[in-house]
């Protein structure tokens, strides 16, 4: 009998594997949210106030781990619940930017901490971060790093997809435009740039005494009049310079029509070195001791601490003329920590956040303190938007309020302190 054929079986190929022997599928790497980002910012851009960032550096880990977004999701969704606004982006570069409201700042901390101490425990750090810090992570106030968050995301590849077009905001004004718009400023009006909001007394005894009016100018109205192509608040000096021209022109204004600060108290929003310029000396020599003392001279604080002796020059003349000051600009940081009796001014304008809601015990009493305890300085709530920041001004002892909730009160006829205390009775 013959045996059968024996048949050749083929010879296994090795390049394939069996379906037990399958690797997993690595994690698919997420989708980029730069022109996502960018197009919050930019809608964004007005309303910046109590809006903070947190940038995660992941990009500059040695070894990436896709499996490391994942881990940071869920250690942002443990805080997520009780905050007023929180929203993570992937960027391209493999950074994670989240933005927030209503948390606290050491809950912030913590939580940045315990990401940092994770990732740096399986791998290293190749470098300083973009802000020039030896940090995973870096905490900001957006209203205050707008320019540079914006400039960073920018420089990463922005698309937004294969049909998205890559979103820029405008250039930072250049020395050149700077000067075409200072010859434009002397033939230029100023007047319907000119807008005034009322600083509220919220006292019940004070019957709706608007304790003066601040005079102060559309920067960004003025930019798309005069300067469309570029941003003229980018660069900060030149920006400084920018106003200081701009004070110049306003006197100027203020020159041809002084009698409506009769019987009004203002203030002008104005520059140290402008106080002492000849524009302003020919402003000061057209008022009346009774006039000067219907002006409130506000000086920001950036000004004033990158300027303190020429603030003390200032102090000096608004004294001996009969002016008084504001220091505008606070946080509840520099309420306590400035010592505000040896910068003798009259007044001192904090802006308000939704985040002084969020004080813990210590911070809340200390910020109290300072104000309850201050005898020459009157303190104002300012850029209150709504209800619970006039809430918090009655509650702390600030009895002089500003913002856009303070002027559609007053437009609706009724007394600031009623509205209060029918907010109160709401809230309670």
């Amino acid at each position: 009998m013959m045996n059968p054929a024996k048949t050749e079986r083929p010879a296994r190929d090795w390049s394939r594997v069996k379906p037990a022997e399958k690797p997993a599928v690595a994690p698919a790497k997420p989708p980029h949210d730069d022109a996502k980002l960018l197009s919050l910012l930019h809608s964004a851009k007005r309303e910046l106030q109590g809006l903070r960032l947190v940038h995660l550096h992941l990009s500059l880990l040695k070894d990436k781990n896709l499996g490391d977004i994942a881990t940071i999701r869920r250690a942002v969704q443990e805080i997520s619940e009780n905050s007023a606004f929180l929203q993570l982006f992937n960027l391209s570069n493999e950074d994670i930017i989240f933005l927030y409201k209503g948390i606290k700042f050491s809950t912030i901390t913590d939580i940045c901490q315990k990401i940092e101490r994770l990732m740096l425990s399986r791998t290293q750090m190749t470098g300083l971060n973009p802000y020039r810090e030896d940090s995973l992570y870096s905490i900001m106030e957006l209203s205050l790093n707008f320019v540079n968050v914006i400039r960073f995301i920018e420089g990463l590849d922005v698309t937004g997809g294969p049909d998205g077009a890559k979103v820029r905001t405008k250039p930072s004004v250049t020395l050149e435009e700077l000067a075409r718009i200072e010859r434009q400023m002397p033939i230029f009006d100023l007047s319907p740039y000119m807008l005034n909001q009322p600083v509220m007394d919220i006292r019940p005894e004070a019957r709706n005494h608007r304790e003066y009016f601040e005079l102060y100018i559309a920067v960004k109205s003025v930019e798309d009049r005069l300067s469309p192509e570029f941003d003229i608040t980018a660069n900060r000096w030149l920006f400084n310079y920018f106003t200081s021209n701009l004070d110049q022109s306003i006197l100027k204004t203020l020159n041809y029509g002084i009698d409506f600060i009769r019987g009004h108290k203002i203030g002008l929003n104005i520059n140290l070195t402008t106080v002492l310029s000849a524009a302003f000396v020919k402003f000061d020599e057209r008022l009346t001791a009774e006039l000067r003392g219907n002006v409130v001279l506000e000086i920001n604080k950036v000004d004033l601490i990158e300027n303190e002796s020429l603030y003390r020059e200032v102090v000096d003349f608004a004294r001996n003329r009969g002016y008084s000051i504001c220091i505008d600009g606070l946080t509840p940081f520099w309420v306590t920590h400035m010592d505000l009796e040896y910068m003798a001014c009259d007044y001192a304008k904090v802006f308000w956040s939704p985040d002084m809601l969020e004080m813990d015990r210590n911070e809340y009493d200390n910020l109290e303190e300072r104000i309850r305890n201050q005898d020459n300085c009157r303190f104002v709530l300012a850029r209150c938007g709504t209800v619970s920041g006039l809430l918090f001004a009655e509650r702390i002892g600030i009895h002089l309020v500003q913002g856009r909730i303070v002027d559609n009160i007053i437009r609706k006829g009724v007394s600031v302190s009623d509205a209060i205390n029918t907010a109160r009775v709401m809230d309670d």
